[in-house]
């Protein structure tokens, strides 16, 4: 029986885009295909460099801003200064994030795209991206500050 793995659709776009796989970016496309969190660059770069030791925090950037302009990576802010990364999806999520514990709760909401197909509808536009986001406190937070902890 013969298996192939299926290819990373990341590696896929950047490769019919012209980029060159240089096995720098072919690390940094994997731990981002795989990932299943919301990773900043250095946490991308610590989990890069455990399968390349030889990579670099500069071949990170680079290679995450090629892939930001290509529409396949998005960064969100998290409640924090910095961004964070992830594959962008078939289907659209939004993210909801504490204030107190940095928690981030992925969540669907397809009336925020009903909105935008509307809005785009009515007005003429051609919508690229959709930024949604929610911060509060999520349930164990905002016990804790009910019960003064």
């Amino acid at each position: 029986m013969n298996e192939t793995a299926t290819p990373n659709p990341l590696v896929t776009a950047l490769q019919a885009c012209g980029y060159r796989l240089t096995r720098q970016r072919q690390v940094v496309l994997e731990v981002l295909g795989e990932s299943r969190e919301h990773l900043d660059a250095e946490a991308l770069y610590v989990r890069a460099r455990e399968r390349f030791p030889h990579i670099s925090l500069a071949t990170v950037y680079r290679t995450v801003a090629v892939l930001k302009r290509m529409g396949l990576v998005a960064e969100y802010p998290l409640g924090e200064e910095h961004g964070h990364y992830e594959a962008v999806q078939e289907t659209p999520h939004y993210h909801f994030t504490c204030l107190r514990c940095g928690r981030v709760i992925e969540f669907d909401a397809p009336q925020i795209a009903q909105i935008a197909q509307d809005m785009a509808l009515r007005e003429g536009l051609q919508i690229h991206t959709v930024q949604f986001s929610l911060t509060g406190h999520c349930n164990q937070c905002h016990f804790k500050e009910e019960n003064g902890r």
